[in-house]
């Protein structure tokens, strides 16, 4: 694990960050908040583009809740059996859709706490729903962003809750809105698991990782 960077190299790493990509996008396909919210939930533990390959079709038929409730548990059962864990998801975005028709009118609440409610989806996925739909500044902390947080020294923390933190407490504010998004796209082409690019990496200069590659 790394130190923690200091203010002005951090500054410095998302400016550079934004100079490239000023308005990252993420990479789940969706039509509204709640076709998000169900991509987001069946994400974990799948790639974006698997999810992708398995919700055209879906979303295509069942873009609002009670379009996913007149499906029915086999026919979304059926149309993401190529993702993994895929029949427990399938049980969770009916279980979740009904919630929502019940209790919120068909719509998807924007607090973070009546998103962790539902079936399926926890604080990672509320973070990505308020941030890529609302414009607010929450920070989803998957296996990408916790890499880039330890290894560069931006938010480095022992568990997501610490790195989450870190990234709020240190970041500055006119780059939060999009830092999850720089950090993921970064960890999943630049930064990668096992052989980092360092020599294309335009932050290589300020990182504090160790083990650089050539």
């Amino acid at each position: 694990m790394a130190k923690q960077l200091d203010y002005n190299t951090i500054r410095e790493i998302f400016r550079r960050f934004h100079a490239v990509d000023p308005e990252p996008k993420g990479e789940l396909d969706h039509t509204n908040a709640y076709t998000l919210v169900v991509a987001v939930a069946l994400s974990a533990q799948a790639t974006d583009k698997g999810v992708n390959k398995a919700t055209r079709d879906l979303f295509a038929i069942a873009d609002t809740p009670q379009k996913m409730l007149d499906l029915g548990l086999d026919g979304v059962t059926e149309h993401i059996k190529t993702i993994g864990l895929f029949r427990q998801k399938a049980k969770n975005v009916i279980k979740l859709s009904q919630i929502l028709v019940d209790e919120y009118g068909g719509e998807v609440p924007n607090s973070r706490a009546a998103l962790q409610s539902l079936p399926g989806v926890g604080r990672k996925t509320a973070n990505v729903v308020l941030n890529m739909w609302w414009s607010y500044p929450a920070q989803a902390v998957d296996t990408h962003i916790f890499r880039i947080g330890n290894r560069t020294g931006i938010a480095p923390g022992k568990d997501v809750d610490t790195v989450e933190r870190r990234i709020e407490d240190h970041i500055p504010a006119d780059y939060q809105l999009h830092a999850h998004h720089w950090m993921i796209l970064h960890g999943r082409y630049v930064c990668v698991a096992r052989k980092p690019k360092c020599a294309a990496c335009i932050i290589r200069d300020l990182c504090l990782f160790e083990d650089k590659t050539l």
